[in-house]
């Protein structure tokens, strides 16, 4: 058969002419005959005998002809005049027919001539599994902070399946993850699925979930259709920063120029957006020194000099850094980094004299101490090592004592004052360094006289040639001698030895005891 559309003046004829029927058949009461056929069977599918059915008589359908008259604008259904077998014309979309899950219908009018009689039969239209479910999306994202609870519920897309009963949706599946599970509420003959949240998110360990609903129905074999939901996980400031050490630990040589990078402290934060921002500061209870000699960058973490950096004043530092965060409220992460300063060669050695006899006596014996003397120097290691010795030609060297740099300037050898009366010790104290640093120190030490020397006459003996009729009492020579010592040593007194015989000559003499002036006591002559 033809599918073709009647016309109005066409569907009230038939509408008379079933009208006429129904009046001419009277009170009969015809029983519905019921027949059932599966969808989108082919053309030509025998549903049943109507002929059997009706209880006509097959061999008399020659002479009366057989019609189908249905509701439906589209005729699907047709019958075999020879036979009286109901078979389906064109294809049959059971969905396109009936709206919902239940018995699809369809009411058809046998109309049987000479006599005219009109039979009842229904079709029941049989669903078959030929549609898969299918979501109103594709995809379907949320965004979830990492604070949320297990137990919250997000409302997934419900898919839809035309097919009907057995064939609708009957479930849904979630694809194996550690943090959701699906929740399906039955809303009358809806399936409404849930994303239930079952564990706490980290969106440190992961920004981002991919997950999979399944909708699968009834049919054998099932169809199913898939949604994809991507959750994208907010952050919360949860994390604080975090160095990569507890503890830093540098070295730097002393002396380094001001404003010089030493180092670059850097923290992380797992979080995102300002609370991932940091910003980094010295500890408050640091010692004085450290903020005079180091600073910190806020925003790099950048530590540089500020101050004049010496060894022998502070050889470790010790800078305790926090980093914090932007978050509301912000979370703090510390750090300690120890700062050694490395000793450089740049202090001489120092020579103390810690007890100095400026005077020694010409008769001291070798070993005799006339200074005790201490050398150190700042610096440390090999820098601080110092040798010490005299560097001049003098009678007198240095002898270590039991403590290590002390000592004691000891005489060597036997002094003379009357040779060297004073003598200029150059001390040179040197470190092990590189380069070497030298000091020196110069003791003058005077040689004290002791009475060692005798007077000495210029010439011995001494002739003196007297004229006669001298003048009593008058000068007649005078005699001088020298002593090489000093002071008292060598104040001399004169007098004449006299051998203690009378009206000898030298009794007739005196000598000035302190310049040496022989006068006459009397006038001689020289013929007695």
């Amino acid at each position: 058969m033809e599918n073709r559309r009647k016309s109005p003046g066409r569907n009230c004829f038939w509408f008379a002419l079933c009208l006429a029927l129904f009046l001419s058949v009277g009170e009969q009461a015809l029983a519905e005959t019921r027949y059932s056929v599966a969808e989108e069977v082919r053309d030509g599918t025998i549903v049943g005998n109507v002929a059997k059915d009706l209880g006509l008589d097959i061999t008399s359908l020659t002479g009366r002809p057989l019609r189908v008259v249905s509701e439906s604008e589209n005729a699907y259904f047709g019958v075999n005049q020879e036979n009286g077998d109901l078979y389906v014309l064109r294809k049959i979309d059971r969905e396109e027919l009936c709206q919902g899950g239940g018995v699809c219908l369809m009411e058809l009018k046998i109309i049987v001539e000479n006599p005219l009689e009109i039979h009842y039969v229904a079709v029941e239209i049989r669903d078959v599994n030929d549609h898969y479910p299918v979501f109103p999306e594709k995809e379907q994202r949320f965004e979830i902070g990492e604070q949320t609870l297990p137990g919250r519920r997000f409302q997934l897309h419900a898919a839809r399946d035309p097919d009907a009963g057995s064939n609708s949706i009957r479930t849904y599946s979630l694809t194996s993850n550690e943090h959701f599970e699906l929740d399906i509420r039955q809303s009358d003959e809806e399936k409404i699925p849930f994303l239930v949240l079952k564990k706490p998110l980290d969106r440190e360990q992961r920004s981002n979930h991919l997950l999979y609903v399944t909708a699968l129905d009834g049919g054998k074999p099932p169809r199913s259709g898939t949604l994809n939901v991507s959750v994208i996980v907010l952050d919360s400031n949860d994390n604080r920063p975090k160095f990569s050490q507890e503890i830093y630990q540098i070295e730097i040589e002393e002396n380094v120029p001001v404003g010089i990078s030493i180092f670059k402290i850097n923290a992380t934060d797992p979080d995102e957006g300002s609370n991932s921002l940091l910003e980094y500061n010295l500890g408050k209870t640091l010692k004085k020194k450290v903020y005079e000699n180091f600073e910190l960058d806020k925003i790099t973490g950048e530590i540089r000099v500020k101050g004049g950096i010496d060894y022998e004043e502070n050889d470790v530092y010790k800078l305790d850094i926090e980093a914090s965060d932007k978050g509301t409220p912000p979370l703090t992460g510390e750090c300690r980094l120890i700062i050694k300063i490395k000793d450089l060669n740049d202090n001489p050695p120092e020579i103390e004299i810690t007890s100095l006899s400026n005077t020694v006596s010409e008769d001291s014996k070798p070993g005799t101490m006339i200074s005790l003397i201490s050398v150190k120097d700042k610096d440390s290691g090999l820098n601080g090592k110092v040798l010490s010795s005299i560097t001049s030609d003098v009678p007198f060297e240095l002898k270590p004592s039991y403590k290590e740099n002390i000592y004691s300037v000891v005489t060597k050898a036997a002094l003379d004052r009357e040779k060297v009366s004073h003598y200029e010790i150059t001390i040179k104290a040197t470190d092990c360094g590189e380069p070497p640093l030298t000091t020196f120190k110069t003791l003058h030490i005077r040689v004290s006289d002791i009475n060692d020397n005798s007077p000495r006459f210029s010439e011995s003996p001494i002739n003196i040639y007297l004229t006669e009729n001298n003048l009593a009492g008058s000068s007649i020579f005078s005699v001088s001698a020298t002593d090489r010592d000093v002071n008292e040593n060598a104040a001399i007194s004169y007098h004449i030895m006299r051998e203690g015989i009378k009206n000898d000559i030298l009794s007739f003499l005196n000598v000035n005891s302190e310049n040496g002036q022989i006068s006459a006591l009397k006038s001689f002559d020289f013929e007695t």
